[in-house]
């Protein structure tokens, strides 16, 4: 017979307060990327947020020895690009911004995708 694991109500508010914190590392973010940018500034501050403001973890960081808190993937980088404090964002970069999140022992994951200045087709 297979095993059924149900999640108490409790337990589903938990979740909806990790993908709540997570939603808002994206808005953060919102207001942050921009051209010139690096992608460890990206990193950065997405740290920060989560660690001081936030109270959570960012559950990649030292996840399989990973030193960042979220990938950056740029252009043709398809998934897990990492951060470098050497890459800065220019017009035409799109951009995809990979989070985990982590509170009271409940993981959000999510991606956005963020063009810098005027992208083409």
């Amino acid at each position: 017979m297979d095993k059924v694991f149900l999640k108490s109500s409790a337990d589903l508010e938990l979740m909806r307060e990790s993908g709540r914190l997570l939603a808002s590392v994206f808005a953060y973010l919102d207001t942050q990327i921009k051209v010139g940018i690096s992608t460890m500034d990206i990193n950065d501050m997405a740290d920060s947020f989560i660690t001081n403001t936030l109270k959570a973890r960012p559950a990649s960081k030292g996840q399989y020895d990973f030193p960042y808190s979220l990938n950056t993937s740029v252009n043709e980088v398809v998934c897990h690009g990492m951060p470098s404090a050497t890459h800065f964002l220019k017009s035409g970069d799109i951009i995809n911004v990979d989070i985990t999140l982590e509170k009271n022992g409940f993981i959000a994951d999510s991606s956005k995708m963020y063009m810098i200045g005027e992208v083409s087709p």
